[in-house]
Protein backbone atom coordinates (compact mmCIF):
# COMPACT_ATOMS: atom_id res chain seq x y z
CA UNK A 1 0.00 0.00 0.00
CA UNK A 2 2.74 2.48 1.13
CA UNK A 3 5.01 1.41 -1.84
CA UNK A 4 1.97 2.05 -4.32
CA UNK A 5 1.49 6.04 -2.20
CA UNK A 6 5.83 6.43 -2.51
CA UNK A 7 5.61 5.71 -6.23
CA UNK A 8 3.06 8.04 -7.09
CA UNK A 9 4.96 10.95 -5.14
CA UNK A 10 8.13 9.78 -6.70
CA UNK A 11 8.06 8.25 -10.22
CA UNK A 12 4.84 9.25 -11.30
CA UNK A 13 4.64 12.93 -10.43
CA UNK A 14 8.36 13.46 -11.94
CA UNK A 15 7.22 11.60 -15.19
CA UNK A 16 3.58 13.44 -15.97
CA UNK A 17 5.82 16.50 -15.19
CA UNK A 18 8.39 15.87 -17.71
CA UNK A 19 5.71 14.78 -20.43
CA UNK A 20 3.17 17.05 -19.93
CA UNK A 21 5.20 20.45 -19.07
CA UNK A 22 2.99 21.59 -16.21
CA UNK A 23 3.28 25.00 -15.02
CA UNK A 24 2.10 24.02 -11.54
CA UNK A 25 2.73 20.80 -9.41
CA UNK A 26 -0.92 21.41 -8.29
CA UNK A 27 -1.92 20.22 -12.07
CA UNK A 28 -0.69 17.02 -11.81
CA UNK A 29 -3.25 14.71 -12.27
CA UNK A 30 -3.74 12.12 -9.32
CA UNK A 31 -6.19 9.25 -8.59
CA UNK A 32 -9.00 10.62 -6.68
CA UNK A 33 -11.06 7.31 -5.67
CA UNK A 34 -12.06 4.09 -6.71
CA UNK A 35 -15.39 2.93 -7.07
CA UNK A 36 -16.53 -0.47 -7.62
CA UNK A 37 -20.11 -1.68 -8.70
CA UNK A 38 -22.05 -5.06 -8.66
CA UNK A 39 -25.24 -4.87 -10.28
CA UNK A 40 -27.17 -7.59 -9.10
CA UNK A 41 -30.38 -8.11 -11.07
CA UNK A 42 -31.29 -11.21 -9.80
CA UNK A 43 -31.69 -9.89 -6.33
CA UNK A 44 -34.89 -8.67 -6.93
CA UNK A 45 -36.28 -12.11 -6.33
CA UNK A 46 -33.86 -13.17 -3.64
CA UNK A 47 -32.62 -11.57 -0.81
CA UNK A 48 -29.90 -13.73 -0.19
CA UNK A 49 -27.78 -12.87 -2.94
CA UNK A 50 -27.66 -9.02 -2.13
CA UNK A 51 -26.47 -10.44 1.27
CA UNK A 52 -23.84 -12.45 -0.11
CA UNK A 53 -22.54 -9.78 -2.95
CA UNK A 54 -22.02 -7.43 -0.20
CA UNK A 55 -20.28 -9.89 1.93
CA UNK A 56 -17.99 -10.67 -0.49
CA UNK A 57 -17.28 -6.71 -1.44
CA UNK A 58 -16.61 -6.20 1.91
CA UNK A 59 -14.02 -9.16 2.06
CA UNK A 60 -12.42 -7.74 -1.38
CA UNK A 61 -12.29 -3.85 -0.45
CA UNK A 62 -12.16 -3.92 3.52
CA UNK A 63 -14.88 -1.66 3.27
CA UNK A 64 -18.62 -2.31 4.00
CA UNK A 65 -20.74 -1.26 0.73
CA UNK A 66 -23.90 0.56 0.44
CA UNK A 67 -26.57 -1.24 -1.18
CA UNK A 68 -28.13 0.48 -4.00
CA UNK A 69 -31.92 0.73 -4.69
CA UNK A 70 -34.11 1.49 -7.88
CA UNK A 71 -34.57 4.98 -8.81
CA UNK A 72 -37.32 4.19 -10.63
CA UNK A 73 -40.22 0.87 -11.25
CA UNK A 74 -39.69 -1.01 -14.50
CA UNK A 75 -42.87 -2.90 -15.38
CA UNK A 76 -41.43 -4.85 -17.83
CA UNK A 77 -38.09 -6.02 -15.41
CA UNK A 78 -40.40 -6.70 -12.66
CA UNK A 79 -38.84 -4.03 -10.60
CA UNK A 80 -40.37 -1.70 -8.04
CA UNK A 81 -39.03 1.79 -7.33
CA UNK A 82 -36.62 1.32 -3.77
CA UNK A 83 -35.83 -2.34 -4.08
CA UNK A 84 -32.26 -3.20 -3.65
CA UNK A 85 -30.32 -3.84 -7.08
CA UNK A 86 -26.54 -3.59 -6.68
CA UNK A 87 -24.39 -2.64 -3.85
CA UNK A 88 -21.05 -0.29 -4.41
CA UNK A 89 -17.70 1.09 -2.38
CA UNK A 90 -16.12 4.05 -2.69
CA UNK A 91 -12.17 3.62 -1.79
CA UNK A 92 -10.27 6.77 -1.21
CA UNK A 93 -6.60 7.23 0.47
CA UNK A 94 -5.36 4.40 2.00
CA UNK A 95 -7.46 1.96 1.08
CA UNK A 96 -7.79 2.84 -3.04
CA UNK A 97 -4.16 2.75 -2.66
CA UNK A 98 -4.09 -0.85 -1.11
CA UNK A 99 -6.40 -2.20 -3.38
CA UNK A 100 -5.17 -0.98 -6.21
CA UNK A 101 -1.81 -2.58 -5.45
CA UNK A 102 -3.88 -5.82 -4.95
CA UNK A 103 -6.06 -5.22 -7.92
CA UNK A 104 -2.84 -4.96 -10.11
CA UNK A 105 -0.54 -7.14 -9.09
CA UNK A 106 -2.87 -10.07 -7.99
CA UNK A 107 -5.96 -10.02 -9.22
CA UNK A 108 -5.58 -9.41 -12.73
CA UNK A 109 -3.03 -11.63 -13.47
CA UNK A 110 -5.20 -14.74 -12.35
CA UNK A 111 -7.68 -13.53 -15.05
CA UNK A 112 -7.59 -16.49 -17.70
CA UNK A 113 -6.06 -15.59 -20.77
CA UNK A 114 -5.14 -11.85 -19.79
CA UNK A 115 -3.67 -9.86 -22.49
CA UNK A 116 -3.34 -6.78 -20.74
CA UNK A 117 -7.41 -3.96 -20.06
CA UNK A 118 -8.29 -2.49 -22.97
CA UNK A 119 -6.63 0.82 -23.45
CA UNK A 120 -10.02 2.54 -24.86
CA UNK A 121 -12.36 2.42 -21.83
CA UNK A 122 -12.07 6.15 -20.74
CA UNK A 123 -14.94 7.80 -20.40
CA UNK A 124 -13.63 11.67 -22.17
CA UNK A 125 -13.23 13.18 -18.90
CA UNK A 126 -10.08 10.73 -17.60
CA UNK A 127 -11.99 8.22 -15.54
CA UNK A 128 -11.00 4.55 -16.27
CA UNK A 129 -13.91 1.50 -15.67
CA UNK A 130 -13.35 -1.84 -16.27
CA UNK A 131 -15.31 -4.79 -15.80
CA UNK A 132 -14.68 -8.06 -13.63
CA UNK A 133 -16.41 -11.01 -14.87
CA UNK A 134 -16.05 -12.70 -12.01
CA UNK A 135 -15.18 -11.86 -8.36
CA UNK A 136 -12.74 -15.09 -7.79
CA UNK A 137 -9.95 -13.36 -9.41
CA UNK A 138 -9.32 -11.93 -5.89
CA UNK A 139 -7.65 -14.01 -3.26
CA UNK A 140 -9.92 -13.10 -0.35
CA UNK A 141 -12.99 -14.86 -2.07
CA UNK A 142 -13.09 -18.49 -1.04
CA UNK A 143 -14.19 -20.75 -4.33
CA UNK A 144 -16.01 -23.20 -2.33
CA UNK A 145 -18.36 -20.37 -0.51
CA UNK A 146 -19.18 -18.69 -3.84
CA UNK A 147 -22.99 -19.55 -4.44
CA UNK A 148 -22.67 -17.40 -8.22
CA UNK A 149 -19.91 -16.30 -9.92
CA UNK A 150 -20.49 -12.04 -10.21
CA UNK A 151 -19.14 -9.66 -12.08
CA UNK A 152 -18.48 -6.05 -11.23
CA UNK A 153 -17.48 -2.77 -12.52
CA UNK A 154 -14.00 -1.06 -11.06
CA UNK A 155 -13.91 3.02 -12.13
CA UNK A 156 -10.78 4.68 -11.50
CA UNK A 157 -11.68 8.49 -10.87
CA UNK A 158 -9.01 10.95 -11.59
CA UNK A 159 -8.06 14.25 -11.79
CA UNK A 160 -6.84 14.26 -15.20
CA UNK A 161 -8.63 16.61 -17.46
CA UNK A 162 -8.22 14.18 -21.11
CA UNK A 163 -8.32 10.48 -21.60
CA UNK A 164 -4.15 10.85 -22.73
CA UNK A 165 -3.25 12.34 -19.41
CA UNK A 166 -4.88 9.77 -17.16
CA UNK A 167 -3.79 6.84 -19.80
CA UNK A 168 -0.39 8.01 -19.04
CA UNK A 169 -0.93 8.36 -15.02
CA UNK A 170 -2.75 4.60 -15.23
CA UNK A 171 0.13 3.37 -16.92
CA UNK A 172 3.00 4.74 -14.80
CA UNK A 173 0.92 3.52 -11.35
CA UNK A 174 1.34 0.06 -12.91
CA UNK A 175 -1.88 -0.69 -15.00
CA UNK A 176 -1.04 -3.31 -17.58
CA UNK A 177 -2.79 -2.02 -21.08
CA UNK A 178 -2.84 -3.99 -24.20
CA UNK A 179 -1.12 -3.34 -26.96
Amino acid sequence: MARFRDKYNNEVKKAMQEKFQYNNVMEIPKIEKIVINMGLGSAKDNNKVIQAAVAELTAITGQAPVVTKAKKSVANFKLREGMAIGCKVTLRDARMFEFMDRFISIALPRVRDFRGVNPNSFDGRGNYTLGVKEQLIFPEINYDDVDAVRGMDITFVTTAKTDEEARELLRLMGMPFSK
